[in-house]
């Protein structure tokens, strides 16, 4: 199949696209904007691939998706294209209103558009998968279950009330219009070129500084972490078996409180580079000023995926954090070359 993924150059859509290329077979165009956490070398094995295309442009650029769309003529978009920083929606609130409101109207609209123009044939199969978040869901206490597909919206910070809107979007075009709709809502991911803001990797650039690892408030928010790939299968799967306008909530079955995990981080390079003075990375953990609105625990129950779509998660928490340490390990030249006269990373403490 032909497919459009908007920010494939972005962590989880670099690893979606590889996955769809080199395991799949299928053809993809992909849609970025190469803002602060775009990065095309995350598809150097993808790059010059007869079933690849890159085009840069905004979603929120209409006459851009337009061309998109009319020269690659695909058979299903996947829309990751999004801001997904927490702190950086705090910092500055407009850029995500922007993308993820603004940018998924208009790709909701050119892409109905395309939708209509379609043989019945292509139409049949043709469908517009939209990829959010466990955010939109608010926060649980230790004792509320898990989030599922029937859990209401109720979204804490300016990155997951944009995600949540864009979420009501991509419905209201299905409801609406009758554009053949999807929409996944993930946990936590993490694995290979996730961006160095994200709490993993900030650990892990930390501990090898030598510098203090800042963990927010206590370190009690709880979080279900999902390996990226077994992401981006679950992507691949609701595409080609989910009902139309149902949602998947997707999740690792992983929760664990931030503390636990990056104590966890600190012990597997304690193992895999151990510091020369034989100190334990654990003893550079630092407790700083919770962020404003941090949710306290998100838990995914992906009941629905699971039994509906046969998708279940293949990396467990000790197999996928180690893959994600030796990932980052053996490839310092991605990251150092990120981490080059990006000042902001400098302060930003631990992600979601």
């Amino acid at each position: 199949m032909k497919f459009i993924v908007t920010g494939g150059a972005g962590f989880i859509g670099s690893n979606l696209v590889k996955f769809l290329i080199g395991e799949q077979g299928h053809e993809v165009l992909n849609l970025d904007a190469l803002t602060y956490a775009g990065n095309l070398a995350s598809l150097d094995s993808v790059t010059g691939h007869a079933g690849y295309q890159f085009l840069r442009g905004s979603i929120c650029d209409a006459a851009f998706l337009k061309a998109a769309f009319e020269g690659f003529q695909p058979d299903g978009v996947l829309h990751l294209a999004a801001e997904s920083h927490v702190d950086r929606s705090i910092d500055g609130p407009g850029d995500f209103i922007q993308t993820n409101i603004v940018g998924t109207y208009t790709l909701l609209q050119v892409a109905l558009e395309y939708f209509r123009e379609l043989d019945d044939e292509r139409r049949e199969r043709f469908r517009f998968l939209h990829v959010s978040t466990d955010e939109v869901y608010g926060s649980l206490g230790p004792d509320d279950g898990k989030f599922s597909e029937e859990t209401a919206y109720d979204p804490h910070s300016p990155y997951s009330a944009s995600k949540a809107a864009s979420d009501h979007l991509v419905r209201a075009w299905g409801d609406t219009y009758g554009l053949p709709v999807l929409v996944t809502n993930c946990s936590n991911n993490y694995g290979p070129h996730q961006f160095p803001e994200k709490l993993i990797p900030v650990v892990f650039l930390k501990a090898l500084a030598g510098e203090a690892i800042p963990v927010y408030g206590k370190g009690e928010n709880i979080r279900d972490w999902l390996y990226v790939r077994d992401h981006a299968v679950a992507i691949s799967t609701v595409f080609e078996k989910g009902r139309v306008g149902e949602t998947y909530v997707i999740g690792g079955d992983n929760e664990q409180r931030n503390i636990d995990l990056v104590r966890s981080i600190c012990r597997v390079l304690d193992g895999l580079r151990p510091r020369q003075d034989e100190v334990k990375y654990e003893e550079q953990i630092e407790f700083v000023t919770d962020r404003p609105g941090h949710d306290m625990r998100y838990a995914i129950d992906a009941s629905k995926i699971k039994n509906e779509l046969g998708w279940k998660p293949s990396e467990t928490n000790e197999s996928g954090l180690r893959k994600t340490i030796e990932w980052y390990l053996d490839h310092e030249a991605w990251w150092q070359d990120i981490l080059k006269g990006n000042d902001q990373l400098q302060r930003l403490g631990t992600a979601k």
